[in-house]
């Protein structure tokens, strides 16, 4: 990369380059947790040791091996120039599965066969008038020439395709100043094992090849249902995940006995009202907002029909951060959770009364307490019980469930230890937390700030288009663990998540990479979906041209 200026336009076989690498890592599937996806890393690395566009600078390529399924790895390749600053290009290429497509599955994973059979297939549904709002607009994008289907084209193989082809171009550079890390990742659609196992080995790798990481692009993508103004965006930063759960506990009673007990499901019922898309927990940041807290899973324990009402429900939901932290979030859900228990218990004493005419008694007391609390009781009433949950959290692991099932098996054993009786609500979170990352306030976060600004408006200007910036990537994302997030809040998530330890394995240092990141990806629609396509104007010609811009500005040498 030049030392001074703007340095030069991408070649103009920068979009062949582009559109290359994204068909060739499309047609390698790679769904999340099979062997395909356990392959791709080896597969991937072969691809880049042989492309002749690194032949007169060559790749150094490795992998590094992820826990869990056997083979699995992230691959990395270094493009070396003429001093120690090195930009880090990374992001995921596991994807969703391919059996939505129906008859079309064998050709999910090549765009160019896809899309005329997938055109068909919605051209039919037009004439015969059974086609949806969303497969239309999918049909008058594919019509044209700039939407390209295939599953994980989007979702996020063209990102990665976009990075490989600002490193061709750097390659060609005699003069590159700064090194290029490619990384790859799995699993970033589950539990982002891929980055979780990259985090941390960064700095090793960084000290044994010389090198200091200075800054990444993540090349995540982004929906747009609309000409592309949204979509054609960098972020400096990304929002957070949170999978707050709450076991209900009611009064199981005889049918013709209701009046007697309380509903597990009419209090669940209740708390799911009350906790849907709540103000109190949106967040926004100037006119970024983030997306509502919705309920992800709710099920009672009732394994067979009776007509006993049933005395627990388990209920998880999605809460997304942009810079509030655990206990901030927790301490918002146990008010909505008090005020809904509260309100049903008086309505029920109310309704109750006015159908036995009555006198009305008092409102039953529902307790909120947390995971943690409830756990502590349990692990100190005796040194017998003290390993039980523990031991049962491993088992659970081991049995395959997934991580809100494991930590409902655990919340639920810890309730029956306790003694207690319910009314009752155990809140506690149901799985990994993403941490919400933005740039801090050091000299290598600035000058990554500066760069991307810069890059977007001179990309911007020179290819007649507009780059916006953005505060959050919208979406979770590997962002969260290879970038600058603020872990304090990590102890109090353990002891609140059953599931810490054995399904969900954290190191007791420091577990996100700390690296200042920015997100630049391609844009398009309907990703997780048989109608994911991809935008290929922005995302073979000017999504390279950024990367390498905002790359090139970050690691010039004479920058502040």
């Amino acid at each position: 990369m030049p030392a001074r200026g703007r340095g030069p336009e991408m070649n103009t076989d920068t979009r062949t380059a582009a559109a290359r690498w994204a068909i060739a890592l499309t047609e390698i599937p790679s769904v999340t947790g099979t062997a395909d996806e356990a392959g791709f890393a080896d597969r991937l690395a072969t691809l880049l040791r042989a492309s002749p566009a690194f032949a007169d600078r060559p790749l150094e390529v490795w992998t590094i091996p992820v826990p869990g399924l056997p083979g699995r790895a992230c691959v990395c390749a270094l493009l070396r120039g003429r001093d120690a600053r090195t930009m880090v290009l990374t992001g995921h290429f596991d994807t969703v599965h391919v059996e939505d497509y129906g008859d079309l599955a064998p050709l999910a994973c090549r765009p160019d066969a896809l899309k005329p059979a997938l055109l068909a297939r919605l051209r039919a549904g037009a004439a015969t008038g059974t086609i949806t709002g969303a497969e239309r607009r999918a049909l008058a994008d594919l019509d044209g020439p700039d939407f390209l289907p295939g599953r994980g084209l989007l979702d996020m193989k063209a990102g990665l395709a976009a990075g490989l082809a600002a490193m061709e171009e750097a390659a060609r550079d005699p003069a590159l100043e700064g090194n290029l890390l490619f990384l790859g990742v799995p699993d970033e659609e589950v539990n982002s094992a891929g980055a979780r196992a990259a985090a941390p080995a960064l700095p090793g790798i960084a000290a044994r090849l010389g090198l200091e990481l200075v800054g990444a692009i993540n090349l995540d993508a982004l929906i747009d249902d609309e000409d592309g103004a949204e979509g054609r965006a960098v972020a400096l930063g990304t929002v957070g995940k949170l999978l707050p759960s709450a076991l209900v506990v009611g009064q199981a009673v005889h049918a013709s006995n209701a009046f007697g007990g309380i509903n597990a499901c009419a209090l669940a019922g209740a708390l799911a009202a009350e906790v849907e898309w709540a103000p109190e927990l949106l967040e926004r940041t100037g006119a970024e907002v983030a997306a509502g807290t919705t309920l992800l899973g709710m099920k009672d324990s009732k394994r067979a029909y009776d007509v006993t009402t049933p005395e627990r429900v388990w209920m998880f939901w999605n809460v997304m951060t942009q810079r509030r932290g655990y206990a901030e979030v927790l301490a918002t859900m146990e008010r909505l959770v008090a005020r809904a228990a509260a309100g049903l218990a008086d309505r029920l004493r109310a309704r109750r009364a006015g159908a036995l005419s009555i006198e009305a008694d008092a409102a039953p007391t529902v307790e909120v307490l947390t995971f943690a609390a409830l756990r502590r009781e349990v692990e100190a009433r005796s040194d017998a019980t003290a390993g039980l949950l523990a031991d049962l959290a491993r088992d659970a692991a081991s049995s395959g469930l997934d991580l809100p099932e494991q930590c409902r098996v655990v919340t639920e054993r810890a309730w029956e230890l306790s003694g207690r009786s319910g009314p009752a609500v155990v809140l506690g979170l149901a799985s990994m937390p993403y941490l919400p990352t933005r740039l801090g306030d050091d000299p290598a976060a600035r000058r990554l700030a500066r760069a991307t600004e810069e890059a977007a408006a001179a990309v911007a200007a020179r290819r007649g288009t507009s780059i916006r910036l953005m505060n959050h990537f919208p979406g979770i994302s590997d962002m969260s663990f290879l970038g600058q997030a603020d872990e304090t809040s990590v102890p109090a998530i353990a002891a609140d998540t059953p599931a810490w330890g054995a399904g969900i394995s954290w190191p007791e240092g420091p577990a996100v990479g700390g690296i200042p990141i920015v997100n630049a990806g391609p844009w398009g629609r309907d990703y997780h979906t048989p109608l994911e396509r991809l935008h290929t104007p922005y995302a073979f010609e000017v999504l390279p041209d950024l990367i390498a811009e905002i790359a090139r500005r970050a690691l010039r040498a004479d920058r502040g």
